[in-house]
């Protein structure tokens, strides 16, 4: 059986001639709970939009349960491959978080009534009941990001692809979204500078750093290497 994801020998750069990923290889298997560590620029946006076909590599290549991404295959691909934006507004863009959630399903051939059914079950799960009718711009920081999340679950994906998912979030809203997706039984990939979010919901580490895989192993052992993380910019956790 293949991995669920398998990267081999990434490379990308933007139209200007400027890198943004090198040689990157790595795979994740079913379940696994991955955190992709790097400091602003590192590349990790620009890998999890290879993930699911959003952009297209300038050189080897990226596959979805033994499915080569491409043009011909993305529409497949993307239903196993949940992706969160960091900014919950690219996600939440029709008049109500109910619309917004159920849009997925429709536009995957959910008839009305079992597209609101899905989205109403899965804003249940995520503690949003009661808010459904609401525009996204009246919702509280928090709440837009887990209205994002449910416009992916919602799809049933094979995997959580998450971008820095507690960027702008206060503590106790973060601990909240940490605790639902601790809960989740989905393979997770968490693109993150936040340490401490990383080690509450992941077990091994990819390191990028300038657009290159630096390091991939166990998380306990990457953060416990202060070394490690001085050099490719990320801070070691504070104690307690």
């Amino acid at each position: 059986m293949p991995p669920l994801i398998s990267v081999r020998d990434l490379g990308f750069h933007y139209p200007d001639g400027t890198p943004a990923l090198t040689s990157v290889s790595f795979s994740i298997e079913g379940s696994e709970r991955v955190a992709l560590l790097g400091s602003t620029g590192s590349g990790k946006s620009t890998l999890l939009q290879h993930l699911n076909g959003l952009l297209t590599p300038n050189k080897g290549r990226v596959e979805v349960d033994g499915t080569q991404v491409n043009g011909e295959t993305v529409l497949q691909v993307r239903r196993k491959i949940g992706l969160v934006f960091q900014d919950p507004n690219d996600q939440l863009f029709l008049p109500t978080l109910l619309e917004d959630v159920a849009f997925g399903p429709l536009n995957a051939g959910a008839t009305p009534d079992d597209a609101s059914a899905r989205a109403r079950t899965i804003l249940e799960e995520l503690g949003l009941h009661g808010v459904e009718h609401r525009a996204a711009h009246h919702l509280s920081g928090g709440e837009r990001r887990l209205a994002a999340l449910a416009t992916v679950l919602v799809a049933r994906p094979a995997l959580l692809a998450l971008d820095e998912p507690t960027g702008d979030l206060d503590a106790v809203s973060r601990a909240r979204l940490v605790r639902l997706l601790r809960a989740r039984s989905e393979t997770l990939l968490v693109a993150t500078h936040d340490l401490r979010v990383a080690a509450a919901l992941c077990d091994r580490g990819l390191v990028l750093h300038h657009g290159a895989l630096v390091a991939d192993g166990s998380l306990s052992d990457l953060l416990g290497d202060s070394t490690l993380l001085e050099r490719h910019g990320l801070a070691a956790p504070l104690e307690g």
